[in-house]
């Protein structure tokens, strides 16, 4: 019997190692450029399809392979009532839930009726007439996608006048990324609790839950930060949580994995959305209940009672995972793209990943790379755990949130349990994590020795025993110099510092800065230098204008990715803030603004145009409009 998993990337991999252990063979699907990936390669076998939203091709390939079973992970064709159903009629096992369940509770509107005729607590909100019913129950709003989660399709809106390009924005979204355009409306609490509770259902009628996690760390609506159990919940809301999760899956007759999400506000909860599908941030579940969600899955899938009743079911310890994700968080958390030069994540801590030194991230998938869990007996320990094994994990090729994360966890306001969805706006707001700063000039230091071994004229060597050369540097968010005397391994600063050479082997150098020795990770790639957690670029010899910001009127793409719309043409006359074109990069949409009011000079792109990180784009020069 073998499983085919319509998916990619760390969930087919996750899903393979808990098929192979019940004795199933794994047939992965991968899209155009994807035959090398490492879902791949791990399958036994593989089928090329033109997209992971093909659901008709994806059925042609379980029956070609005579797999019994689709599996489908989570985003793209998980929560698609139709693929579920599409499956049945092709006589293959759908692992998760009913196509009338996915329906009943993927769908935002249609699940929170349910919740309201289960007795469940709501928010106010609306499905039609959303510009009418916005006016109605007032600002703050959430527009959110009906189908689908992932932060795609989401907007908060704190003025009325802010609502239809809220609105437009969110639909195209949502019609990307889950096939469907369709929005609701809700009431916005500005800084609740995010919990939510898994549920399991069998076909036997029974369900329970596995206890809560809190996952209000987030950005962009998408989790950052997700814990288990909640430092928020008690025993005695864990048991009325539960309940009224456990009372919503049974009136919908569901059956395998599912999670019940809430806001919680001084002690109150309120009915979120259900997600009818495994959960990005299911390990932490497993880790303090010590069970397999996709071996529990299958079983259910198969026909067998839930494995153990709500009784049997226990929290043992505290587990807290963090999302590494590709992308910069002094630069707006715009994603990032790369080659994946060096992968090594700590050996204390699990990682859920499909990272591969070589492996390409593109702009056309979510940007998360891997998620990072640790567990331990109380959460203070858990804290420290991943915050050391963040440091000792070795990601290289491209930006990404590593040092950020570690600064979530260590904030006093993370440490004391208290973080709540408006964490990242209002208690973390200040971080230097979220700004550009100036890198370590040590580290800039230490740069310019590994890069030495170029010809000496390209450094421009003065002569003399002792040269003394300055280096430029593009960060990604600016321009970083150095000057340093050299003296064989050791640079010397202006101001009394020095950096030593030890050792270097092709991966890491062995360092001393400033008398602390260390070790650090790199990797060269051309005039590139991934040094720990910084990138730079070579840019001492580069033309002027490749060292221009963008204060001369020059808009940058801040990305790669794909121009979904251009909103001006060449010669209009724009207002400060005013919306010119609209990228896409990883399923999500990045309007460009003008920075002040102007005419447009030049206009370098066009609708469905692929364009390049830091690409010019669009000059404006500062006249009165």
């Amino acid at each position: 019997m073998k499983i085919l998993i319509a998916n990619r990337g760390e969930i087919a991999l996750r899903v393979m190692r808990s098929a192979r252990a019940l004795g199933y063979g794994c047939v992965a699907v991968h899209g155009p450029g994807e035959a090398g990936a490492p879902h791949v390669l791990a399958a036994d076998l593989a089928v090329a399809v033109s997209g992971y939203l093909d659901g008709p091709a994806i059925i042609a390939a379980a029956l070609a392979t005579r797999a019994g079973m689709v599996h489908p992970g989570y985003g793209f064709l998980s929560e698609n009532a139709g693929f579920a159903a599409a499956c049945a009629e092709a006589g293959l096992v759908f692992i998760g839930p009913s196509p009338e369940a996915i329906a009943l509770m993927g769908d935002k509107g249609s699940a929170k009726a349910a919740a309201q005729a289960a007795g469940v607590p709501c928010l106010p909100g609306a499905t039609e007439d959303l510009l009418e019913a916005g006016a109605r129950i007032g600002v703050p709003l959430m527009v959110k996608a009906a189908l689908g989660g992932g932060g795609k399709g989401m907007r908060l809106v704190r003025a009325l006048a802010a609502l239809p390009e809220a609105l437009t924005r969110a639909a195209s979204e949502a019609e990307k990324s889950f096939g469907d355009g369709a929005l609701i409306l809700e009431k916005a609490l500005l800084a609740p609790r995010h919990i939510e509770v898994q549920v399991f259902g069998d076909s036997h009628g029974s369900v329970v839950h596995l206890g809560e996690r809190d996952c209000s760390i987030q950005r962009r609506h998408q989790k950052v930060v997700e814990e288990a159990p909640s430092p928020a919940v008690d025993a005695a809301l864990r048991e009325q949580m539960g309940a009224a999760a456990v009372g919503l899956a049974k009136a919908c007759g569901y059956q395998g994995a599912g999670t019940v999400e809430f806001l919680l506000e001084d002690g109150a909860f309120y009915f979120l959305e259900m997600n009818t599908r495994l959960q990005v941030e299911h390990p932490v579940t497993e880790a303090v209940t010590g069970l397999d969600l996709v071996d529990w899955q299958i079983r259910v899938a198969r026909g067998e009672p839930l494995p153990l009743s709500q009784d049997q079911i226990t929290l043992t310890g505290h587990a807290i995972e963090v999302r590494l994700y590709a992308e910069d968080p002094a630069n707006g958390f715009l994603p990032q793209t790369g080659r994946i030069l060096r992968w090594a994540p700590d050996e204390g801590l699990r990682s859920d990943d499909a990272l591969a030194e070589g492996v390409e991230v593109g702009a056309g998938f979510d940007p998360m790379l891997a998620k990072l869990i640790a567990h331990g007996s109380d959460r203070e320990t858990v804290r420290q755990r991943l915050i050391e094994g963040l440091s000792r994990t070795e990601v290289l090729g491209l930006r990404t949130n590593k040092p950020f994360l570690s600064r979530v966890l260590a904030h006093p306001v993370f440490a004391q349990g208290n973080a709540t969805t408006a964490f990242l706006e209002r208690d973390f707001a200040t971080d230097p994590s979220l700004t550009p700063t100036p890198p370590d000039p040590a580290l800039l230091a230490l740069a310019v020795l590994l890069l030495a071994g170029a010809p000496a004229p390209r450094f421009g060597f003065t002569t003399g025993p002792r040269p003394t050369l300055t280096r430029r540097f593009d960060t990604g968010t600016g321009t970083a110099s150095v000057t340093v005397t050299l003296d064989g391994p050791t640079a010397h600063l202006p101001d009394g510092p020095r950096v030593t050479l030890d050792s270097v082997t092709p991966t890491h150098a062995r360092a001393r800065l400033n008398g602390v020795a260390r070790t650090l990770p790199y990797a060269r790639d051309g005039d590139t230098l991934h040094l720990a957690d910084l990138t730079l670029t070579d840019i001492t010899l580069a033309p002027a204008q490749t060292r221009a910001q963008q204060g001369d009127g020059r808009i940058l793409a801040p990305m790669a990715g794909t121009v979904l719309a251009v909103d001006v043409a060449l010669g209009d006359r724009v207002t400060q803030g005013q919306t010119l074109a609209i990228l896409e990069a990883m399923k999500m949409e990045h309007p460009l603004r003008a920075p002040f009011a102007g005419r447009i000079t030049s206009l370098a792109l066009t609708k469905g145009a692929q364009v390049r990180a830091r690409q010019p784009l669009i000059t404006l020069d500062p006249e009165s409009p």
